[in-house]
């Protein structure tokens, strides 16, 4: 691995962009209509150095973004759709908040202050990133779009009580904002006015060589996660036991390639999700956010650190984006061809106590703020 270069603790890459504006700015748009009629817009945020990301209002998600490689090209790093018709038509997560419970609930079930919920069932026997109709599946409303040094966009959306089975009125905040160090952060809140349980994470797809580009396992990954929760098939629920990653593939506390040891026929895990799809113990409960995990690209020298002071981290490897899906400028989407990264509380937590709380009380503030932080190596592949 190569080091990448600093300007106190932020990599230099504002230098090396074009498009200068003189100040951070902020604009809306219509994107289009949910089925229902509802107008779903888009928001453009875009520092004073040219590095721009679009967020839409259905499903709070990120629709693309814009990153310098190490010779101040921009590429969208982000997968998806050109139009909103894409997101419509087909349910693969790109780039959207997910919630209320982000990961699984077994069986649809979990218990709380003894009384059993039933959610939708959406993969399977169990209930998947909110259930049949989750929060990548709403039309946000917008409260408040800023421009200047740090351009912005605050969205929310009001799930009713008994929203796929989940008790209590959820009152849910995103704030998407934009620094000039590159930086773009994402803050989660809710409220609740019944005691219930809330998750909530990003689910967007990377791929630091630029969308369209190809295969993602070449780019370069750490986890400082020491050990797994192992999964018993390949519906994915937690066995509720903890598996420590040394001396197996899911070992990234030193960073390496995605791919190196995607194939290891040796690992049931792999097996049960064609590749990785697990949640990585960080702690064993919420801290202040640090690094959760690095990613870098040596052929385009990006670099990507994330942010967070949630307990796991969920990463996908793309593995069932399978040629059956044409994305932005036609591209299509093959096995691996981008990854995901979910700060987040352990999955299926409700139904294991040793895995924490989930429960969100009135008059309590649910958060998670993730941070991902850009910048370019240099030196690497030149």
């Amino acid at each position: 691995m190569k080091r990448a270069v600093l300007l106190g603790s932020i990599y230099t890459v504002a230098a090396m962009l074009p498009l200068a504006a003189a100040a951070g700015q902020a604009t809306r748009a219509s994107f289009g209509h949910t089925a229902d009629g509802q107008n779903v817009e888009i928001v453009t945020l875009t520092n004073s150095h040219g590095m721009r990301a679009r967020v839409m209002t259905y499903g709070a998600a990120l629709q693309s973004l814009l990153v310098p490689d190490r010779n101040g090209k921009l590429a969208d790093v982000v997968i998806g759709y050109d139009t909103l018709q894409g997101y419509l038509d087909r349910r693969q997560y790109f780039g959207a908040t997910v919630g209320r419970y982000a990961n699984r609930i077994a069986h649809g079930k979990f218990t709380l202050d003894g009384k059993t919920y039933n959610l939708t069932l959406n993969d399977g026997a169990n209930s998947l990133h909110g259930g049949a109709k989750g929060f990548d599946m709403q039309a946000w409303k917008i409260l408040d779009v800023k421009a200047g040094a740090t351009p912005s966009v605050t969205m929310e959306y009001v799930s009713p009580d008994g929203d796929q089975g989940y008790p209590g009125t959820l009152t849910v905040k995103a704030t998407y904002s934009l620094s000039d160090d590159n930086q773009l952060k994402i803050g989660y809140s809710a409220t609740t006015d019944k005691p219930t349980i809330v998750n909530i994470s990003n689910h967007t797809y990377w791929n630091l060589a630029g969308e369209g580009s190809g295969s993602v396992m070449d780019q370069e990954l750490m986890i400082p996660g020491d050990a797994i929760t192992p999964v018993s098939d390949a519906a994915a629920i937690p066995t509720g036991s903890f598996a420590p990653v040394a001396g197996t593939p899911y070992d990234f506390r030193k960073a390496k390639p995605i791919g190196r040891d995607i194939r290891d026929g040796r690992s049931q895990q792999l097996l049960f999700g064609h590749g990785y799809d697990m949640n990585w113990v960080l702690s064993r409960k919420e801290v202040e956010p640090r690094v959760v995990a690095r990613v870098e690209d040596p052929q385009s020298g990006r670099v990507m650190k994330l942010w967070s002071g949630k307990p796991g981290l969920q990463f996908y490897s793309g593995n069932f984006l399978d040629g059956t899906t044409v994305g932005k400028d036609h591209h299509i989407y093959r096995q691996g061809d981008a990854f995901v990264l979910e700060p987040q509380l352990f999955p299926d937590t409700p139904n294991h106590p040793d895995f924490g709380s989930a429960r969100l009380a009135p008059g309590e503030t649910y958060r998670n703020i993730i941070v991902y932080r850009f910048g370019i190596d240099a030196a690497a592949n030149k």
